[in-house]
């Protein structure tokens, strides 16, 4: 089956009261971790790359697999760029075969993330690519996106946007956080503000990014065998579900498919000491991707059986 457009399953999810699931993908072993829990999940994908997957895999590398991907599996699957930068990057993706972009021009004031939104939109449009745009800023770090604070998205701002632009969705600020160490205590999203900006614009698409939930076990499981995570902590899954209900259509997950990942490869070699084949750690490391990625779809996204 080929890519799709995110329309129709936002305009589904918007109308079911669920989110779908935008996974990172950096290899071959998370892509295929990610698509398997889909086909057993019987649920809509996004698979998004960021600037640092395409320098760590190349664009080239991550469409062909996708296009294997693709040619087994009946799933509506969306190839989607997370934070481009600038129009050219944006540019290189549309004309590659992504069937939707995101332009972060969220650091600029205002008026130049719309001129800078507005000029993706026209040239993406014209190609039949769907463009999502930031309004407001998270804290954090994940790849090259950096903020060392949250600026929150002023609702009437992101009417204004939204019209001035004609971008497809808008990804919100409303307390989530880049990265492994998101909060000191414990989280707490407006849902408020969240309510608010739904209320403001009727069946339009909202995202929210940051949203990993860093579960406990995998920060201990990485401790326990060499790691050094610390204390991190991320957004409460049932923070995420009333996000859901309450005009969330894209949920972005990274951070806890690294941290599974990782966890695992790392209890795999001390408990596997004399193993040297990348195989042997990376079969089970693309097990739990697979598993992580269908707890979100079927605890926290309630996009099981929505393809």
């Amino acid at each position: 089956m080929p890519l799709v457009s995110p329309k129709e399953m936002f305009a589904k999810a918007y109308n079911g009261g669920f989110a779908v699931g935008a996974f990172n993908v950096n290899n071959m072993e998370i892509i295929q971790g990610i698509m398997e829990a889909g086909s057993e999940e019987n649920s809509p994908l996004i698979l998004q790359v960021s600037a640092g997957a395409r320098k760590y895999a190349g664009q080239n590398y991550i469409i062909k697999l996708m296009e294997a991907a693709l040619e087994v599996t009946d799933l509506p699957v969306v190839l989607h760029l997370d934070h481009g930068q600038n129009f050219e990057i944006c540019k290189e993706v549309v004309d590659g075969g992504f069937t939707s972009v995101m332009i972060d021009g969220s650091h600029l004031p205002f008026d130049e993330n719309i001129a800078l939104t507005k000029q993706v939109v026209e040239y993406a449009h014209g190609k039949g690519v769907w463009v999502e745009a930031e309004l407001g800023r998270l804290a954090g770090v994940e790849d090259e996106v950096h903020s060392e604070e949250n600026v929150y998205t002023d609702p009437d701002e992101a009417v204004e946007f939204v019209q001035r632009t004609g971008c497809d969705s808008l990804a919100i600020a409303i307390g989530t956080s880049h990265g492994a160490y998101k909060f000191k205590g414990e989280a707490k999203l407006d849902l408020e503000r969240l309510d608010t900006i739904s209320k403001m614009m009727p069946n339009y698409p909202l995202v929210l990014h940051g949203a990993s939930s860093v579960p406990q076990e995998f920060v201990q499981m990485a401790n326990k065998y060499g790691g050094q995570i610390g204390d991190a902590k991320g957004v409460s899954e049932e923070l995420l579900r009333k996000a859901a209900a309450s005009g969330v259509c894209k949920i972005n997950i990274d951070t806890d498919i690294r941290l599974a990942m990782t966890a695992t490869i790392r209890k795999h070699f001390v408990e596997n000491p004399t193993d040297f084949d990348p195989r042997q750690y990376l079969k089970p490391a693309r097990e739990a991707v697979k598993n992580m990625v269908k707890h979100k779809i079927k605890n926290v996204l309630g996009c099981s059986g929505q393809a």
